[in-house]
């Protein structure tokens, strides 16, 4: 059983709201909230790159996004990064 703080008959409503959004709304709020989280992740990885390019940080978000593997066989391996050495 699922712990919850919201009363039965607020959760009830949020349901009944959730279930009266049109899709084309709903839509609308799930790439909102992918937008973000791949902003998110990218200021994530500027912080923990600082010197890398934009190129470098797309690869390592499609690191992120994809996994490792797949992200290698699709965009290749990760640059060499000399200014770590």
């Amino acid at each position: 059983m699922a712990l919850s703080d919201t009363d039965p008959k607020a959760k009830a409503l949020q349901l009944q709201m959730l279930r009266d959004v049109p899709v084309w709304r709903k839509v609308a709020l799930w790439a909102e909230l992918n937008a973000t989280a791949r902003a998110l992740a990218l200021s994530g990885l500027r912080a923990r790159y600082p010197r890398a390019d934009e190129a470098e940080l797309r690869r390592r978000l499609a690191d992120v996004l994809l996994g490792p593997e797949l992200a290698t066989r699709v965009y290749g391996p990760l640059p060499e990064r000399p200014y770590d050495s």
